[in-house]
C-alpha cells in the first residue's frame, strides 16, 4: 500500500481573539490586547499585568498574570520577556484559556484564524488513503467539521456521509472541537467497500464512487496554498 500520500493543513493565525468582559467605564464587553504588559516591582516580590484595552472607550484595564510573586519564581527569560513587552508573551497571554478561566472571561475566536491547505499532486479518488496533518498556529478551538468543510470544500452533510461511509477517518468525533494538532486519514472511493467485502465473504460488490458525484476537488494541476477564512 502507498504510505506517501501526505498533505498539510494549517490553521493560521489572522488576529488575537477578543477578551469578553465588562468595562468600569461604559456598557462595552469587548477588549482587545494592547500589545503591554506591566511588571511592578516591590523589593523581591513582583506584580505581572496583561494590558487590555476596551473596544468602545479605550479604558485600559489589567488582567493578573502574576501576583505577588517572588523573583526567584520566574524564569529570568520570561521576566524580559515581560517587559520588554514580547509580542510572543502578549500572544501567549491573550490566548491562554487557564488565565481566562482564573480571572473569569471568555476569549471570542471568531475572525482570528484562517485555513491554509497544501494538497500535492495526489488524486483523490486513488484508493491509497491521503494522510491529513492539521497543525494549529494559535490555540483556536474549531470544530473538526467545519476544517472538514473548508479543507475539502464540501458541504456539512457531504463531510458527515462521508465520515460515517468510514471514508475520513478521525481520531475525534466531527463535532468535537479541536485546538491541538492531530491528524486524519481519507480514503479513496472503493477502499472501504474492498475492505468490508473482504471481511464478508460472498456479499456483492459494492459500486466505485465517483468522486465527482460527491463533491470531491479535483488534483490541482500544481501543489499552491489554499486559504478558507473562517467566519
Amino acid at each position: 500500500m502507498n504510505t506517501d500520500r501526505k498533505a498539510l493543513w494549517a490553521v493560521r493565525q489572522c488576529a488575537l481573539p477578543t477578551v469578553i468582559r465588562s468595562c468600569p467605564d461604559c456598557p462595552g464587553m469587548r477588549h482587545r490586547a494592547s500589545g503591554n504588559i506591566r511588571v511592578n516591582a516591590s523589593g523581591k516580590l513582583l506584580d505581572v499585568w496583561l494590558l487590555l484595552s476596551c473596544a468602545s472607550c479605550d479604558r485600559t484595564s489589567k488582567v493578573p498574570v502574576h501576583e505577588r510573586v517572588h523573583v526567584s519564581a520566574l524564569d529570568p527569560a520570561r521576566l524580559v520577556a515581560y517587559e520588554i513587552n514580547s509580542q510572543a508573551s502578549v500572544r501567549e497571554l491573550v490566548t491562554s484559556a487557564s488565565l481566562a478561566a482564573k480571572n473569569r472571561y471568555r476569549l471570542d475566536w471568531t475572525g482570528t484564524w484562517e485555513l491554509e491547505t497544501r494538497m500535492p499532486l495526489y488524486a483523490l479518488d486513488d484508493p491509497n488513503p491521503l494522510s491529513v496533518q492539521v497543525r494549529f498556529e494559535l490555540p483556536a478551538p474549531v470544530r473538526v467539521e467545519r476544517l472538514l468543510q473548508l479543507g475539502l470544500g464540501l458541504s456539512r452533510a457531504e463531510v458527515r456521509r462521508l465520515v460515517a461511509d468510514g471514508r475520513i477517518r478521525l481520531p475525534l468525533a466531527p463535532d468535537a472541537k479541536a485546538h491541538q494538532d492531530f491528524e486524519l486519514t481519507i480514503h479513496g472511493p472503493g477502499s472501504v467497500d474492498a475492505a468490508k467485502h473482504a471481511k464478508s465473504p460472498g456479499a456483492p460488490v459494492a459500486e466505485r464512487t465517483d468522486l465527482a458525484r460527491i463533491g470531491l476537488p479535483p488534483a490541482p494541476g500544481r501543489e499552491l496554498p489554499r486559504r478558507a477564512t473562517a467566519r
